[in-house]
């Protein structure tokens, strides 16, 4: 279940017009605030600027590989900025943007291995996971609350919500347990101390990026119980209808659904330090137990490595062909 593993390691990325302090990143100085982010791939870090966007991978001989190249326009236009539209754009970003992360950081792993992935080989594996997560998160949770013959719509949706949550608990509890999985885990933790670094004005190196938290409320799995909140009242206003007509409201009203949960998110992280919100969003943060884990030394340095060319590269653009990668269109 690629896509969901996916949006839960996202670290969805703000932009803001306000100055903030300066932040040294391996030698180069951001003068404006922008809140990056990005997300964990096989053995490595991904991490979107502005305009530009990295993923560092670890080599199977212990090196570090770079891909670096620039967003397409339809993340970084007006759509992007338009409210509620930029939901909906913030979940394919996370999605294209994550496959191809995904597609490069196994492809590198696999170096010293005969065998590649291939586009159309992971993006079956994308489209056969993203059924059964809909599947899981939303269908499931519909047919078992149906077996209580509930008449309230509110109260349905409840119950529905709850069993959501239950199975989502549940399904990232058994991912901690594969081992693969509790690395990717790792690398995780090791982007959201980097961004806390960056964010926190402190130099992004090994040294300093050590001890900084490994969870972020703009993390993707922050989004992801906020969907599960969202998901409960806006069901709700569909009522209880027949059962065909319930479960394709919850496939054409997703995107309404990440659009205001996007929101939330959006507006929660210009004001974390207000308590109410930080009440709100705090149930977001821990289940973050469950898809971060503490990176070691060699995970931080890919995070770094990862934003340290992103801010590079949007500070010095010709940069963007010194990794010796083939920029991607």
């Amino acid at each position: 279940m690629k896509p969901l593993l996916l949006v839960c390691q996202v670290h969805i990325c703000v932009g803001a017009q306000h100055a903030a302090p300066l932040h040294k990143c391996e030698g180069i100085m951001a003068t404006k605030r922008f809140y990056y982010g990005g997300q964990a791939v096989v053995e490595g870090v991904m991490m979107r600027g502005r305009q530009t966007m990295a993923t560092a991978v670890r080599r199977p001989d212990g090196g570090l590989a770079i891909d670096t190249h620039p967003l397409p326009r339809i993340y970084t236009g007006w759509l992007r900025k338009t409210p509620l539209i930029r939901g909906v754009i913030v979940l394919i970003e996370a999605l294209v943007l994550g496959i191809n992360a995904l597609l490069y950081s196994a492809n590198v792993s696999l170096e010293e291995e005969e065998e590649k992935l291939s586009s159309w080989q992971l993006g079956l594996i994308v489209a056969v996971s993203m059924v059964f997560a809909v599947g899981v998160f939303f269908i499931v949770p519909l047919f078992l609350t149906r077996l209580f013959h509930l008449s309230s719509s509110l109260l349905f949706n409840l119950v529905d919500g709850i069993f959501r949550v239950v199975i989502l608990v549940i399904y990232l509890k058994l991912m901690t347990l594969v081992p693969d999985i509790k690395r990717t885990f790792a690398y995780h933790g090791a982007e959201h101390a980097v961004v806390n670094a960056y964010e926190s004005g402190v130099p992004i190196e090994l040294e300093a990026v050590r001890g900084h938290s490994k969870e972020h409320v703009r993390c993707g799995t922050s989004f992801i119980f906020v969907v599960m909140v969202i998901s409960v009242f806006v069901f709700a206003l569909v009522g209880v209808r027949s059962a065909g007509l319930m479960v394709l409201s919850r496939v054409v009203l997703i995107p309404v659904i990440a659009s205001l949960s996007y929101e939330i998110i959006y507006f929660g992280s210009r004001h974390i330090g207000n308590p109410l919100v930080r009440a709100v969003l705090t149930p977001g943060l821990w289940l973050q137990s469950l898809t971060t884990r503490e990176p070691d030394d060699s995970q931080l340095e890919v995070a770094i490595a990862a934003l340290g060319k992103v801010v590079e590269v949007e500070e010095k653009p010709e940069a963007v062909n010194e990794t010796g990668e083939n920029p991607k269109p």
